[in-house]
């Protein structure tokens, strides 16, 4: 492994797993049809918005008879606002194996105070036993996990008669992987993950089961307005029309609708999720010959194609003490901002030290394929800055 800098360079550096890459050819010019100095209320102002919900309906194939919604606070408003209005009503089963299912976890167990909670846990890396989930419950996980890199491989294990609602947070999933809506009730993710737009809204797509729970059901406590689904009893359907809850950037709008568009010009879901797919192959290979990094998830078959999540493994680093292999990821990380060649690839704060790698629909092959070199490059140059171990 040598110091000598690669010759190549990626074009667009940002492997960020969120806000993440913008679209291929994406400029500040394409957005000049937005709706600005106007109501998002006005005529003009729904149809953007309207558009949108149907576009994300067309791009990530759900089915007839599902609602979709724009919702406040990106994903977490998303998730938040399913977890508030449908719980309650069963016993629920959660799953967590990276920090933001712990988050779940957490709200469920301490601000919703449920009592009847089943938590199954893996550690970072790994995913849970899905054959112990009880879908008399109602069941709530995420279908990739952003900090850890691990994803369920599909929705085979989710019960097809199943009793309860499956919330599913799908946020690094969402447009990199196929969905599989027949077996999910509530769906969420945001804009600025596959997308990579802009931050602070959020989707929520609900099943024709989860709009009979919303129908039937009255939560114990208080919901907030921006969590308030229904009106007088039945579904607010027009929240799932666009006429969206509090006021929406329609700059940001307009920027959602240029990669919806972009994404349904080359092709739908099958060529985003090729293009993830891609990407992700490009890192898996470099793993497989570098003999100092692993994957952090060790079964390919749950490993994500969008948030890569990696760990060093060489034995120089592993001696170093938990805080001094913390500090080595994050050298590597800077090294590589510094010369401007892929920014915020650190592991996220929760996570076991390592390289997060953002291999989504948005950014391109040549790009992860320019990398590489650099990754070596980087592991190099902050090895050679360890003190030397006689």
């Amino acid at each position: 492994m040598t110091n000598t800098m690669p010759g190549v360079r990626p074009e667009v550096p940002h492997f960020s797993s969120g806000p993440c890459a913008k679209r291929p050819g994406w400029s500040l010019q394409t957005l000049t049809d937005a709706v600005l100095a106007r109501s998002h209320r006005s005529k003009i102002g729904k149809a953007k918005l309207k558009r949108a919900i149907d576009l994300t309906r067309e791009v990530l194939e759900v089915p007839a008879g599902y609602k979709v919604a724009i919702v406040p606070a990106s994903d977490t408003g998303a998730v938040e606002m399913a977890l508030w209005s449908l719980l309650g009503a069963r016993p629920v089963t959660m799953l967590a194996w990276e920090s933001f299912g712990e988050g779940w976890v957490s709200d469920v167990g301490k601000e919703l105070k449920l009592k009847d909670v089943t938590v199954l846990k893996a550690g970072y890396g790994e995913l849970p036993d899905l054959s112990k989930v009880d879908f008399s419950n109602d069941v709530v996980f995420t279908w990739n996990g952003t900090t850890s890199g691990v994803r369920v491989p599909n929705g085979d294990w989710i019960a097809a008669g199943r009793k309860g609602l499956t919330i599913c947070d799908a946020t690094s999933a969402a447009f990199a992987q196929k969905l599989d809506f027949a077996k999910l009730d509530a769906v969420t993710f945001s804009w600025q993950k596959v997308m990579g737009g802009e931050a602070a809204h959020g989707m929520l797509i609900l099943s024709p089961r989860a709009v009979a729970r919303l129908e039937s059901y009255n939560p114990a406590w208080p919901l907030p307005k921006i969590f308030r689904l229904t009106k007088g009893g039945k579904l607010n359907e027009g929240i799932f029309a666009g006429e969206t809850i509090n006021t929406p950037s329609m700059l940001c709008v307009e920027d959602y609708l240029d990669t919806l568009q972009w994404g349904k010009s080359i092709g739908g879901l099958a060529a985003l999720v090729a293009r993830a797919d891609a990407n992700a192959k490009v890192i898996a290979d470099w793993v497989a010959r570098t003999p100092w990094v692993e994957h952090l998830a060790g079964n390919a078959a749950v490993r994500s194609n969008t948030s890569v999540c990696l760990k060093v493994v060489d034995p120089a680093v592993k001696r170093l003490s938990a805080d001094g292999q913390a500090a080595f990821a994050k050298d590597i990380a800077a090294a590589l901002e510094k010369e401007g060649v892929a920014y915020d690839i650190a592991y996220y704060r929760d996570a076991p030290p390592g390289l997060r790698i953002w291999c989504g629909s948005t950014v391109e092959r040549t790009d992860v394929a320019a990398l590489t070199p650099w990754l070596d490059w980087a592991f190099a140059k902050t090895k050679d800055a360890l003190p030397k171990v006689a």
